[in-house]
C-alpha cells in the first residue's frame, strides 16, 4: 500500500478533522482513509453523464412523442 503525505494543512483544519474522526469513533488515519476511498470511488458529473448516454438511448423519435400526445389528447 502507498503512504500519502499532504502538506501545508492548516491548524485548524487539522483540529475539525481531528474531531470529526473523533466523533466518528476513528482515528484521523481511519478517517481520511474512508474520505479518500468514498471519494475515489464517487463518479464524477462526466461518468454519471456518460452512463445515463448509454442506458437511456432510444429510438422513439419526436414525431413518435407528439404522435403519442397528440393520440392522448383525442381519447380524452
Amino acid at each position: 500500500m502507498t503512504a500519502i503525505t499532504i502538506r501545508d494543512v492548516t491548524d485548524s483544519t487539522l483540529e475539525s478533522l481531528k474531531l470529526k474522526a473523533a466523533r466518528g469513533g476513528k482515528s484521523l488515519q481511519a478517517y481520511l482513509l474512508d474520505l479518500v476511498t468514498r471519494e475515489a470511488a464517487t463518479p464524477t458529473l462526466a461518468d454519471m453523464m456518460a452512463r445515463l448516454d448509454r442506458e437511456t438511448r432510444t429510438e422513439v423519435s419526436t414525431s413518435d412523442i407528439l404522435s403519442a400526445i397528440e393520440d392522448g389528447r383525442e381519447r380524452r
